[in-house]
């Protein structure tokens, strides 16, 4: 395949296995009623095909985090996270600490593609995100901002069409 050329078989990415996802919101202003974004990523999640096992609302903090986080992703139902919230550049946005307190292993090439995606919608703002996707205890998580925008544009562009086949990379 010459450079600049899309593969023509593209299978891996075309299955129709649902996924158990966690989604955690991660706010110290939001309640569960009015996180928007959490109740989003529910839905997307849902309407791809894919069961929503846990949704949860945390402080931003590294202990709630990694204390809500962890007896998940210890669950054989659960095969992802997506996180929402806590990923910006401010002293409380915690949820990549969290994720790397865990001993999460990163895979960069989601948080650059995602800052390339989010260049397009939000000009160079974009680079103040720290999204990202870690392994977890052999799970994909991945760590998302809190806006509608970014946790629209993350799951529908990137985490929805991949996610399976990347669970099944892992269990491998």
């Amino acid at each position: 395949m010459s450079a600049g050329h899309a593969p023509t078989n593209r299978h891996h990415l075309d299955g129709n296995r649902s996924i158990g996802i966690v989604v955690l919101s991660v706010s110290d202003t939001h309640t569960e009623d009015d996180d928007v974004s959490g109740h989003l990523a529910r839905e997307l999640v849902t309407k791809a095909g894919h069961k929503v096992v846990h949704y949860d609302l945390v402080a931003n903090s590294v202990a709630d985090v990694r204390d809500r986080l962890e007896p998940y992703l210890a669950e054989i139902a659960v095969e992802a996270a997506v996180t929402v919230g806590g990923t910006g550049v401010s002293s409380r946005d915690l949820t990549v600490n969290a994720l790397e307190a865990m001993g999460g292993k990163p895979l960069d090439g989601f948080g650059q593609l995602y800052r390339m995606l989010s260049f397009q919608e939000v000009g160079p703002l974009a680079l103040l995100s720290r999204a990202t996707l870690f392994l977890v205890r052999g799970k994909p998580v991945f760590a998302l901002p809190g806006s509608e925008r970014a946790v629209r544009t993350a799951l529908e562009k990137l985490i929805l069409p991949s996610v399976q086949h990347l669970v099944e990379e892992l269990e491998r």
